[in-house]
């Protein structure tokens, strides 16, 4: 059982995930932060002494649930071609989140570059997460490491593109459609 300092702690991480995400790192204040969790910033302060330090730790959280759902899906679902259209049906049924405001990942990449942000190195961890998870789904069907390399980093660009015009044009229809064709690419490997 978690003690009201950690279920606080984690309650925050929760909270700043959601903004950063929707807001952006850089429109998200201590304040929002605070006032959306529902407690002084005093408070707030013994739990974080920084928003890099919260960034710090909603990232981390991030990659936990990330390599946590690929772990699963490497575990449940035996196929690799079936795992790859696992990864593309994220998109799916996110569809109107990606279309607001594009892809939780990539945006805070992106985002961290352009301010030169301390955790960039760290987001950046996110996506390698994938990337490596596709790699060993390719190397299960018998590509080449170089190959699997190849492959999996087009998927992740095809992702981050359907994702980044979601989201330019506002359109679900485009984000399902564009995937839909991914996952029949995927298919023919």
């Amino acid at each position: 059982m978690l003690s009201k300092a950690e279920t606080m702690r984690n309650k925050i991480v929760s909270t700043a995930d959601d903004l950063f995400y929707r807001q952006g790192f850089n429109h998200t204040s201590f304040s929002d932060i605070s006032k959306a969790v529902g407690i002084s910033r005093g408070n707030f302060y013994y739990h974080f002494k920084t928003k890099d330090d919260i960034l710090a730790a909603v990232i981390e959280s991030r990659k936990s649930g990330i390599a946590g759902m690929l772990g699963t899906w490497t575990a449940t679902i035996p196929e690799p071609k079936d795992r790859l259209i696992q990864f593309v049906d994220m998109i799916i049924g996110h569809e109107e989140n990606i279309k607001k405001y594009g892809c939780p990942v990539g945006s805070v990449c992106t985002e961290l570059i352009k301010l030169k942000n301390i955790n960039y190195s760290d987001a950046t961890e996110m996506i390698c997460l994938f990337r490596d998870w596709l790699v060993e789904q390719f190397e299960y069907l018998d590509y080449s490491t170089e190959k699997s390399e190849h492959l999996a980093m087009h998927i992740l660009t095809c992702t981050q593109g359907i994702s980044l015009m979601g989201q330019a044009f506002k359109d679900s229809a485009y984000i399902i459609r564009e995937a839909d064709d991914l996952k029949d690419w995927i298919v023919k490997q």
